[in-house]
């Protein structure tokens, strides 16, 4: 891994490079600020995760992929694609257009892409499973003790999670109502099911039974 000019954020010590700097910057503009405090908070979990396993990373590509993993998990998202792969392919422009080129680019993809399949991102390259890891601690808190609990104090209280859970509930759910086939085989689904009346996903099962195919 190439070395980086770094600095301390919330007591974590995170690469300082300009493609670091401007996808901060890209993620404010496109993110509210609960989402916001999110990414932040995600892309330090997982830095944090990388250096107490001893995980040989890309930096600039975790950070990326953290930092713009949301940016369309909003209310006016309107598909027709999962709004995870919308994103990725934003993140890959933003990346390519910043000069990063195709290997790492493809990389921050799969970090936006997977970021809610943790099933498939936590086995693959050590970038995309970092960003995984760190999204999951701080969505559903995997891993939560594996940080000391002073250090996940001073992140929180740095970039509090202002009422995360139940916007983010909210935003699932307005995604579902405009484009419920977007839905189905992923995590949003279980929103549905709980909170948006008259949802209903197709089963697998009866795709695979009635396929076009005599057996």
């Amino acid at each position: 891994m190439t070395e980086t000019a770094s600095r301390m954020l919330a007591g974590v010590s995170v690469p300082n490079t300009p493609l670091v700097n401007k996808a901060i910057d890209y993620a404010r503009e496109n993110c509210e600020p609960y989402l916001f405090n999110h990414v932040i908070r995600s892309w330090l979990f997982a830095a944090r995760l990388g250096q107490i396993d001893s995980i040989g990373h890309d930096a600039e590509v975790v950070a990326v992929g953290t930092l713009l993993h949301d940016i369309t998990l909003n209310e006016r998202f309107a598909g027709p694609r999962r709004f995870e792969v919308k994103g990725a392919d934003l993140a890959r422009t933003f990346a390519t257009q910043s000069g990063v080129d195709g290997r790492r680019a493809q990389l921050i993809w799969d970090s936006v892409a997977l970021n809610s399949t943790p099933s498939i991102g936590l086995y693959k390259e050590p970038e995309v499973a970092l960003c995984t890891a760190g999204i999951g601690l701080d969505v559903i808190g995997w891993r939560y003790d594996a940080l000391p609990p002073a250090e996940m104090a001073r992140i929180v209280s740095e970039f509090p999670r202002l009422g995360m859970k139940r916007k983010m509930t909210k935003c699932f759910c307005c995604i579902i109502e405009r484009n419920p086939e977007t839905t189905y085989d992923n995590f949003a689904r279980d929103f549905g099911e709980r909170f948006v009346q008259g949802y209903e996903a197709p089963s697998v099962v009866d795709l695979v039974l009635n396929a076009p195919f005599d057996e």
